[in-house]
């Protein structure tokens, strides 16, 4: 295999891997899900609201921390697009969710950019999810509950 297929194929796979996480999250399959990763991966989310950690490491914390999520949210990810990079083994994803925040019905509707390395056997090693907080707080928000500005949100336990 010359270098320029093996890279193709890293990409590919990295790629897949990032897909595969959207479709487990989606389908609420955090068993499955979590198998995506490496075991001392890290999911980081800059623009975490307070309530939210903005480091997760580890397996048992990935499941802790997304256990809650089928219950929170019926999403879809749609319009998904990869941009190349320089090094195969990174992706880098734009993609919206469309669905329904459960506790309130109300819709939830976000536009994520996610950086993600993988290593030599596609594991997901570091997942950088930029998504807007504010968004999952509103759609979280019951009608008849005034704005605050320290509401917050949670979907792991």
């Amino acid at each position: 295999m010359t270098a320029k297929e093996d890279d193709a194929a890293r990409r590919a796979a990295a790629q897949h891997a990032l897909a595969e996480h959207l479709r487990l999250t989606a389908a609420g399959r955090v068993e499955e899900w979590v198998e995506l990763f490496a075991p001392d991966a890290v999911l980081e989310f800059p623009y975490a609201p307070a309530g939210v950690p903005q480091r997760v490491t580890g397996r048992d914390a990935l499941v802790a921390h997304m256990s809650n999520f089928p219950e929170t949210f019926d999403v879809e990810f749609v319009d998904l697009v990869f941009h190349d990079t320089v090094d195969p083994s990174v992706v880098i994803a734009e993609f919206r969710s469309k669905g329904t925040a459960l506790p309130t019905g109300k819709p939830y509707e976000q536009t994520c950019i996610s950086v993600v390395r993988t290593d030599d056997d596609a594991r997901i090693t570091h997942y950088l999810d930029y998504w807007n907080p504010l968004v999952a707080i509103e759609a979280l928000t019951p009608d008849d509950v005034p704005s605050d500005p320290d509401l917050s949100v949670t979907f792991g336990s």
